[in-house]
């Protein structure tokens, strides 16, 4: 499997569970002691490393830091907004829009080298 694929995948799972960590407990949690919570997110913020961690990784073999961060926000946006709409049932604003238009600006930027290979 091509190492963007790895990288993506494993940050996609990876995110998933860092938005659970940072904010399911706002929903799930909010009766209990932030003690409680603090440790129920550090739980799943372990998982979340488990992936992270390889992810970034497997990257760096073919991305600079710059790149695996720009990344690692397009794939936290992509995840968090669905999060956002259907579990914490927040309403849609365009805000989401114009945030991800702006991280494809950076992604283009960013990758801005590959890419005018590609299109060389």
């Amino acid at each position: 499997m091509p190492v963007y694929l790895q990288t993506i995948g494993l940050l996609f799972v990876s995110n998933i569970f860092m938005t659970f960590a940072w904010y399911a407990h706002l929903k799930d949690l909010n009766h209990k002691p932030w003690i409680v919570a603090a440790l129920v997110s550090w739980g799943i913020a372990l998982v979340e490393y488990l992936f992270q961690v390889p992810a970034n990784r497997i990257g760096y073999t073919v991305m600079n830091l710059g790149q695996l961060k720009i990344l690692q926000e397009v794939i936290t946006l992509t995840v968090f907004v669905p999060f956002a709409l259907i579990y914490m049932k927040e309403p849609f604003r365009m805000d989401f829009v114009w945030a991800g238009l702006c991280l494809l600006g950076a992604v283009f930027f960013i990758f801005r080298p590959q890419l005018m290979q590609l299109w060389s």
